[in-house]
């Protein structure tokens, strides 16, 4: 395994640039995950790590050593595609040994680095099965093995869980996961998935339009976002935003209100506010609760759409004065279409940030 460092990394084709200028460090056995919405540049980001992609500007380092000139064969990584890339006239084992054949390994070591993947894959059942024979699951986990046998420096994964369907995009998950644990390998994933994201990574990197809007563990991102696109971005259902107005700023606390909103102080404010100007409220879904909540905000509004998941009920709540909120509540909630709720929740677990 090894550690990563992006210095100034740019990409630009002709005049459109593409990765503005990231800097990054990722550390010995860390599991890194690039997330952001499509077009951001997360793909383009890992290619350029993998030598796939030129880099236009700034430094890579892989292992303390730089790599902006090495092709990829030098750089001691191994990538996961979003297609399984497998060889349909191949068995499993042959698959797996693929690129030990190509480097000419002797025979009986190739055997053992593939037997050894097939056990850490649990797939040892399937070594003398075609491509044609395994599932969407198993297929993935034959392009993983191709990898696990060169023993790399680094593992990247480009999506590789997008074309599965949902039931097995969580068993590949949990084994991915695991073979992390297993292995304790640098990795560095790319998603648009932002389960994948929260339920996998170390470290998460939030990407938009090419630069990072920030970096943090999951959870870190989660409870302390550095901006709205953050906070909108990771969670489900997403966070409410609420244009509001400031009443009040100073002292470490921001008191707004707006027509749907009664005044509130809120502690959690990212960015300068001033008395009189605007400002967004972020309520993640969660932290909404029917009823009042001493000294919450609290928003009026009728029931206009409900989903029960079984373990969760999902309101879509039209507000009195204007807008829409969704309220997630545990359990199976006794709500009708049309019903009038007052809804609370407290200071603490709400943002603000600031409207421009």
């Amino acid at each position: 395994m090894a550690d990563v460092k992006l210095v100034n990394l740019k990409k630009s084709y002709g005049s459109v640039d593409i990765i503005k200028g990231v800097n990054l460090d990722i550390k010995r056995g860390e599991f890194v995950v690039f997330v952001g919405p499509s077009g951001c540049g997360k793909s383009t980001l890992l290619r350029m790590i993998s030598g796939l992609e030129e880099i236009t500007g700034g430094e890579l380092y892989i292992d303390g050593q730089r790599v902006n000139d090495q092709q990829p064969r030098e750089r001691g990584i191994a990538m996961v595609f979003q297609s399984y890339a497998i060889f349909p006239h191949m068995t499993v084992r042959e698959n797996i040994g693929f690129g030990l054949t190509l480097a000419g390994t002797p025979k009986a070591e190739k055997e053992k680095a593939v037997a050894e993947a097939a056990r850490i894959l649990q797939m040892e059942h399937l070594l003398d099965r075609k491509p044609s024979q395994l599932s969407g699951g198993q297929r993935q986990r034959v392009a993983i093995g191709r990898s696990i046998v060169r023993k790399p420096k680094v593992f990247l994964f480009d999506e590789p869980l997008s074309n599965l369907d949902a039931a097995l995009r969580v068993d590949m998950r949990m084994e991915i996961g695991k073979l992390h644990h297993d292995l304790d390998a640098t990795m560095i994933y790319v998603t648009h998935d932002q389960v994948e994201a929260m339920t996998l990574a170390d470290k998460i990197v939030v990407l938009r339009a090419g630069e990072v809007m920030q970096v943090g563990s999951p959870l870190e991102l989660y409870h302390n976002p550095a901006n709205q696109f953050v906070a909108g971005f990771l969670g489900s259902p997403k966070m409410n935003f609420l244009d509001v107005e400031v009443k009040e700023a100073g002292s470490g606390r921001v008191t707004v209100a707006s027509p749907a909103l009664e005044p509130v102080s809120i502690p959690h404010a990212v960015g300068r506010f001033a008395t009189g100007g605007r400002a967004v409220l972020g309520v993640r879904p969660q932290f909404l609760h029917p009823g009042q909540i001493a000294d919450g905000g609290h928003l009026h509004g009728k029931v206009d759409l409900i989903e029960r998941l079984g373990t969760e009920t999902v309101l879509a709540v039209d507000l009195t004065a204007g807008g829409k909120i969704v309220i997630a509540l545990d359990g199976d909630r006794p709500f009708d279409l049309g019903t009038e709720v007052l809804l609370g929740f407290e200071p603490e677990r709400a943002h603000l940030f600031e409207a421009a």
